[in-house]
């Protein structure tokens, strides 16, 4: 593989370059140290990998990731940075990066990141893999919490009760439930007020929402 290495520390760029002389069928065929030049010396040298850090002057890492995929698909992208932000490696990720490893777990991790490079295979710093799984797990924890909540809210209403709430998350008027389920329409009413009181909800807009988030509606 022809390396390229992008970073705005000279001494970062030796620190790697010390690294990367320990994988075997690599070769590193230049270096630049802002994102402008960077793009300049891709396009005359060629490389089929690109070593990028995130905070560079002028053009920044993901910009300059971009423009790579966009005009460059068919080289590999491992991006080392410092930021572990769960919101910068998604969106690396949806760029199309092939693995993005933490300068702090560089060395036995960047050869790793470029052995898994090789076999096109996708690769993520473990401290990176470990945050992004705690917060999926969090996130299911909250969902599920909540659904809880949604749940015995919802068990509390009557047979009646849920009837009329799945026809006001339909839309429909006091008076097109009366007709459709054949009672008052000062029964509907009265049934409304009591929904609401009990999911302690005070509008219209609420409860249509409740009956989507609950299942009783189909969206």
């Amino acid at each position: 593989m022809k390396a390229f290495l992008i970073d705005d520390h000279a001494i970062l760029r030796e620190g790697l370059k010390l690294i990367l002389n320990q994988v075997n069928d690599l070769k590193i065929i230049g270096e630049a140290g802002d994102g402008k030049t960077a793009l300049e010396k891709i396009e005359e040298l060629k490389p089929n990998l690109v070593l990028l850090d995130i905070s560079l002057p002028e053009m920044n890492g993901v910009e300059v990731a971009r423009n790579i995929r966009k005009n460059y698909p068919n080289i590999k992208i491992i991006i080392l940075s410092r930021h572990d932000n769960e919101e910068y490696v998604q969106q690396l990720l949806k760029l199309g990066i092939h693995a993005y490893v933490l300068k702090d777990d560089a060395g036995d991790d960047l050869i790793r990141a470029i052995e898994a490079v090789k076999q096109n295979e996708r690769y993520l710093s473990p401290r990176i893999t470990t945050k992004i799984v705690s917060n999926l797990e969090q996130q299911g924890k909250r969902k599920r919490n909540l659904e809880s909540e949604e749940s015995k809210l919802f068990s509390i209403l009557t047979h009646r009760e849920r009837q009329i709430l799945k026809h006001i998350g339909e839309g429909k008027s006091n008076e097109e439930i009366s007709k459709e389920l054949g009672i008052a329409l000062r029964t509907v009413k009265v049934h409304r007020q009591n929904i609401m009181k009990k999911l302690n909800i005070h509008n219209v807009a609420e409860l249509v929402k409740f009956a989507i988030k609950s299942g009783i509606v189909e969206i």
